[in-house]
């Protein structure tokens, strides 16, 4: 495969010399901040804040040593992920479909379609809580906000707006002011952290299987085995992509132990997160009387961006997988099970979070069914990691495969547990 070879920047002219030391480090960070780091912190969408928030409100810093454990995870099943897009120059679509059976690839693929549509309703869910916030009507706003973000992604102008939803998702990154201004105790918060404080009860293993599905979802590994391998990164180029794909993972779980340590700080009733506006308190510290306005742009531009970004996902796995057109530059009559699919994927997201009830919860209940669905695809990512066949000598070592074995194991365990209590629970046995 022929890679395209990148330039080194040009040296600075004596003007940009002059700036100060922290911008020119902040701008050489941006610049090679690659698909590790970009998939890695998509997880703090609307479920993603949500579900840290919830976690904190309902069981103080308790998670947090959780959440260490799920960084480790994180780190090891994205670098695979990576390793396999540079070693093989193909995205897991297209891997699966080249080592499995028709039926074991199309089970894989459903299981994509599946988590993927959870997180266009959570998307949208966050859109609902975040127009409340600014003074919009859920049942007004929800469908706006479909009819905008469709209109964006089928008249091909969606690519202007993704700037303006990024800048506003950037609202997240006062969490970390607010943990600290917030006063939290950090002795006990330190203690959870080094040390596991877990409950048995189910409402604490469903908040568990929640924090998996919305910090390793199954989306972010297609994402950045695709875009390792659409940007040509290599083997000769993968030691500074394996760095980047760390050092996102470790950045992006940093940004959530500190949305739960906020949210713990700020919320001293230990209960489920009722409305978006409790959430949204965690922020006071940093915004005052604003809080609720900056956490409700903060989860408008993280919703928008993935509610259009995350139907296109599954659009595009399966119009590849059975060979037609998948565009946005296209129209219906040239992409129909494109833009269809796109189409159908908006108005379900959008029917379901119109529906009366609470809406943070049912952005945590979707990262549940993300989390019972991620072991499954992450047992393909590791079979493929495993396999000489397809990655050889870069293929997962002895140590590497037995770590990797264990954290996948881990969660298809705690997923089976929580799968088991509901459906007795289902028949009536508690």
């Amino acid at each position: 495969m022929e890679r395209n070879s990148t330039t080194a920047p040009t040296a600075p002219d004596a003007p940009a010399a002059a700036a100060p030391r922290f911008r020119r480090r902040l701008v050489t960070a941006l610049a090679v901040a690659g698909p590790g780091l970009i998939a890695a912190n998509a997880g703090n969408d609307a479920g993603g804040i949500a579900t840290y928030a919830s976690a904190g409100a309902q069981y103080g810093y308790r998670t947090l040593f959780f959440m260490l454990l799920v960084t480790v995870a994180l780190v090891v099943v994205q670098e695979m992920c990576a390793r396999l897009g540079a070693y093989t120059g193909v995205g897991l679509g297209g891997l699966i479909r080249e080592q499995f059976s028709v039926r074991v690839s199309a089970f894989a693929l459903l299981c994509l379609i599946t988590a993927n549509l959870g997180l266009v309703v959570s998307e949208f869910a966050g859109l609902g809580a975040a127009l409340e916030l600014l003074g919009l009507s859920r049942y007004i706003a929800v469908p706006l906000a479909a009819a905008g973000v469709w209109a964006l992604v089928v008249f091909g102008s969606y690519r202007y707006a993704e700037k303006i939803f990024l800048v506003l998702s950037l609202a997240f990154f006062t969490y970390p002011l607010a943990a600290v201004l917030a006063h939290p105790d950090w002795g006990q918060a330190g203690a959870q952290l080094a040390w596991p404080h877990f409950l048995a009860g189910k409402d604490f293993l469903l908040l568990g299987v929640a924090l998996i599905g919305t910090t390793i979802t199954p989306y972010m590994q297609f994402y950045v085995a695709a875009a390792v391998a659409d940007r040509g990164i290599g083997p000769a180029e993968y030691p500074r992509e394996k760095a980047d794909t760390i050092a996102g993972s470790l950045f992006a779980n940093l940004i959530s132990m500190f949305i739960i340590t906020a949210t713990a700080a700020a919320i001293t009733a230990r209960v489920p997160l009722g409305s978006a506006a409790q959430a949204a308190s965690a922020l006071k510290p940093v915004a005052g009387r604003f809080a609720e306005q900056l956490f409700g742009l903060g989860l408008l531009g993280a919703s928008a961006l993935a509610a259009a970004v995350v139907p296109l996902s599954t659009s595009y796995a399966v119009a590849e997988a059975v060979g037609v057109e998948s565009s946005v530059s296209r129209r219906f009559r040239e992409a129909p099970l494109f833009l269809g699919l796109f189409t159908v994927q908006v108005f379900i997201g959008a029917a379901i979070a119109v529906t009366p009830g609470n809406l943070i919860q049912l952005l945590v209940r979707t990262q549940v069914l993300n989390g019972l669905i991620t072991p499954i695809l992450l047992t393909y990512v590791l079979i493929l990691a495993n396999r000489r066949s397809v990655l050889g000598e870069a293929a997962n070592g002895l140590v590497f495969r037995t770590v990797a074995t264990m954290c996948v194991a881990a969660i298809a365990l705690l997923s089976a547990v929580v799968l088991v209590q509901t459906l007795l629970g289902w028949v009536g046995i508690r």
